[in-house]
């Protein structure tokens, strides 16, 4: 299984929806919050160009937002 980053903030509804998606389907992510963390936001920033948020990185694979199709794609979830 890849490594699963997501950058996030607590009050991000798309960010607790991709949260829930991988809990729900068993998938282990580390989770960082860019709200309060300004070295993993300069990351994130570093490896999307922007602020918006989740960002997802699945084993080095972008995603911004929660777009569920494409992650079930990258994870090959069904």
């Amino acid at each position: 299984m890849k490594e699963i980053v997501i950058y996030s903030t607590p009050t991000c509804v798309y960010c607790n929806m991709a949260k829930t998606f991988f809990k729900s389907n068993g998938v282990a992510y580390k989770d960082f919050n860019v709200a309060a963390d300004l070295d993993k936001r300069k990351e994130m920033i570093d490896k999307t160009g922007q602020m918006g948020v989740p960002v997802i990185d699945m084993g080095g694979e972008i995603v911004v937002g929660f777009d569920e199709s494409k992650i079930r794609e990258v994870l090959n979830i069904k």
